[in-house]
């Protein structure tokens, strides 16, 4: 998983050529972590999987229109639809099986 900053996550938004997701946390967030390594399982299974992540610390702007209520947040962007924001990150399984849309375009 790459890090983004503010102005990388930014411009891969609006280019919108790629589906994708990205993943918010804060570095003290316990549940952050668990959440972060999850993903990395998940990496490892499907390693072209488009996923970055961003300390939403670092991400006024982002944080402020994407309306980001909590951390950890998993906001998934596919081509043609609304981003959508996942809070709630219950089994490697369920990130999958949302997730892996997202390598087949």
């Amino acid at each position: 998983m790459k890090e983004l900053s503010q102005q990388e996550l930014l411009e891969i938004v609006n280019r919108q050529e790629e589906s994708f997701a990205v993943f918010l946390y804060t570095p003290f967030c316990g549940t952050c972590k668990v959440t972060e390594r999850m993903l990395e399982i998940i990496m490892t299974m499907k390693p072209s999987l488009p996923l970055y992540k961003s300390n939403i610390n670092f991400l006024p702007q982002i944080s402020r229109e994407w309306q980001v209520t909590s951390v950890p947040c998993i906001a998934i962007f596919e081509q043609g639809h609304d981003k959508q924001l996942i809070y709630r990150m219950q089994s490697v399984d369920e990130l999958y099986r949302k997730l892996l849309p997202l390598s087949s375009k």
